[in-house]
């Protein structure tokens, strides 16, 4: 698993994340704001939503930044920014979820077209993975991307999650799809 450093004692947000020994850029985690309305349409593009159901309808977009703005209803969102440079990358979040009777969280993510291949999604991911440690409620982080999906199942991998199963998920509600579970043991 890449090392992971922190930049200050402190981790306020946002906080500057760096992958030790790698090329990836330093990327700053941003709280979710008004400012990620715009994120989200970009994302919603076919080629982002491909393994997902597709894209969603202007309301739908419009429901999912209220849910993200409320983190006490519904997990924690970030925006991914490039630091020092400020360009907006992508997003990801960690919320409580439910696997096999026991709780959990999930988390999710997703990189702008032309900022992939940067290890971004990896750096975002085990930096949300150290926010969602330091909240310390659950033990494990699952992620469930398509089974078809090869680079959201490569984040997982390189960002050092355990391929536990595959399964049918719903995602969107009422779009069932067939997932890998890879899960990260937040105590190791």
């Amino acid at each position: 698993m890449p090392h992971l450093s922190m930049v200050g004692v402190v981790r306020p947000f946002p906080y500057l994340v760096t992958m030790a020994g790698d090329k990836t850029p330093p990327l700053t985690l941003e709280p979710w704001s008004e400012d990620g309305l715009d994120l989200l349409r970009t994302l919603n593009a076919p080629e982002m939503t491909e393994y997902l159901g597709g894209p969603e309808t202007e309301e739908q977009v419009i429901a999912r930044h209220r849910r993200y703005l409320d983190p006490a209803a519904n997990g924690i969102m970030f925006r991914v920014v490039l630091s020092p440079d400020g360009d907006v990358v992508g997003l990801t979040g960690f919320w409580d979820h439910e696997w096999h009777g026991e709780p959990a969280y999930e988390t999710g993510y997703g990189i702008l077209p032309r900022f992939q291949g940067r290890g971004l999604a990896v750096a975002a991911t085990l930096a949300v993975a150290d926010k969602a440690r330091a909240d310390g409620r659950h033990r494990f982080l699952h992620a469930f991307p398509s089974i078809h999906h090869a680079a959201s199942n490569a984040v997982c991998r390189k960002a050092g999650f355990e391929l536990v199963e595959e399964s049918d998920f719903e995602y969107p509600k009422g779009h069932f799809i067939r997932s890998n579970v890879w899960r990260l043991d937040l105590r190791e």
